[in-house]
């Protein structure tokens, strides 16, 4: 082969090279866009909106002491001064707020403002300014605070509805009082329901993710990657690392109008307390499927309970609409007002009954909640409850056996039984001392599954068990 067909060759290996190499190239910039900071985009986008919430309270605390001090008698003797019987400690708070509306709206979370004096919101250019509570809503830790200036730049609000989970998620906030940090995570699940133990409260339907959520951070937003306001950012799990949870947006956004125009969310209230109806707890009810919403407790002088409903009824329909879980029956009296009537279809005694209830308002927390359950499968130790045990516990009642042992890791990392716990009933049979809880058990076979009514610190709900792994 001559110097020419060589050439020749070689030049076009080298055509067919550039060419291939100008497809990769191709083919790589229509997948990665030619900006690839768009966290950073956002965040310089958003963070105008996001503020510094800073709070002033106080505290009331009683001196022992202080008659003793001032009785004359000491006084003169020793030469002590007046000593208050009372003294008010300052306490300070911080946490995260956004702008939603231009003329100075900011939502936050109600735990960042309650029982605040003072309220100090500081924007990301130095400014700060007095701020106020509008309204607020305790039940969804959601609070409206409202500084007097206006133009301010306002975050959009998205849909937590069309939120998917798996799709990158950014928040911003002021954690430890460092102001405007960021974090990226991911949305990792969406109906989460949290218990928030220094409240007492608990929350439905929270929005989980990943990305770091720290005290100081919430009332922050957890935004999508087109900057909108998917989430307010309210808690953290303090025993895991990288689980936080948000408010989804379209619960805010629902309360926003009443909130604004009156200050609070006027709500119905029937007074029980729910749990889902597992398929182990189908046979000891009486039913066919596990559907229907379990009354793990009645409040007293509740319209449920003028009403005749009774701990253990399980409501299968309200207002003719079909009711599978406590889910659906908090979407079917939703937006019910107060005053009200609904007819509930209710299952006692493997019979249907109607039962008409009059909603009344909700005027203090507490009224209606959920109490997941799950088939739990463990071991545990009761006794007969003595003055001792009602001291070691707390316990205000004597009635029933209280579990005073747990031998299952499983049992204690599930959290549905503890120690201190009071049994109240066994498969439906009422419980009051440790003779009736023998005299029940002896009548259980060895592989059947007993329902548990179970009383923690005043609040009542059903535990499915198998029997034959409490020994395990």
């Amino acid at each position: 082969m001559d110097n020419k067909k060589k050439l020749g060759l070689l030049l076009c290996f080298c055509f067919l090279f550039l060419f291939t190499l100008t497809g990769w190239a191709q083919a790589i910039h229509s997948i990665v866009p030619e900006e690839t900071n768009i966290v950073a985009d956002i965040v310089e986008k958003v963070a105008p909106s996001v503020v510094y919430v800073d709070t002033l309270s106080y505290k009331t605390y009683r001196n022992p002491f202080a008659p003793f001090f001032n009785d004359p008698f000491f006084r003169d003797f020793f030469g002590f001064s007046p000593q208050p019987e009372e003294r008010r400690i300052p306490q300070k708070g911080l946490g995260t707020g956004f702008i939603f509306r231009s003329d100075g709206y900011i939502l936050t979370n109600e735990h960042v403002i309650q029982g605040a004096e003072q309220i100090k919101v500081t924007l990301k250019d130095g400014r700060k300014f007095d701020g106020r509570v509008i309204g607020s809503d305790p039940l969804t830790d959601i609070a409206i605070i409202k500084v007097d200036v206006t133009n301010l730049p306002a975050l959009p609000l998205g849909d937590s509805d069309q939120a998917r989970v798996g799709e990158w998620v950014i928040a911003i906030g002021n954690p430890y009082g460092l102001s405007h940090t960021v974090t990226v995570g991911v949305l990792s699940a969406k109906g989460r329901p949290i218990y928030s133990g220094d409240s007492g409260r608990e929350y439905e339907n929270f929005l989980q993710t990943d990305a770091a959520i720290n005290p100081g951070n919430s009332g922050g937003p957890l935004l999508n990657i087109k900057g909108e306001v998917i989430g307010i950012n309210t808690a953290i799990l303090p025993y895991a690392q990288g689980v936080g949870f948000a408010i989804p947006i379209n619960m805010a956004k629902s309360l926003l109008d009443p909130l604004i125009q009156t200050g609070k969310v006027v709500r119905s209230w029937i007074g029980i307390y729910l749990q889902d109806i597992t398929s182990d707890m189908v046979q000891q009810f009486g039913l066919k499927e596990p559907n229907g919403a379990l009354i793990a407790d009645v409040i007293p002088n509740s319209p449920a309970s003028k009403a005749g409903i009774q701990r253990g009824d399980i409501i299968l329909k309200v207002d003719n609409r079909e009711i599978i879980d406590s889910a659906a029956f908090h979407s079917a009296i939703r937006d019910k007002k107060p005053g009200t009537q609904i007819e509930l279809s209710i299952w006692r005694d493997n019979q249907i009954k109607e039962i008409s209830v009059i909603l009344e308002e909700l005027i203090t927390e507490g009224g209606m909640a959920s109490v997941s359950s799950q088939e739990l499968q463990f071991g545990f130790e009761v006794e007969e409850i003595t003055p001792e045990l009602m001291r070691k516990y707390n316990l205000k009642t004597r009635t029933g056996v209280v579990i005073t042992r747990i031998d299952s890791q499983e049992l204690i990392e599930s959290g549905y039984l503890r120690e201190g716990d009071v049994i109240l009933q066994l498969n439906r049979q009422a419980i009051q001392n440790l003779q009736d809880w023998n005299t029940v058990l002896s009548m259980v076979e060895p592989d059947d599954t007993v329902i548990l009514l179970v009383n923690r610190r005043g609040r009542t709900y059903f535990v499915p068990l198998k029997l034959k792994n409490w020994n395990q």
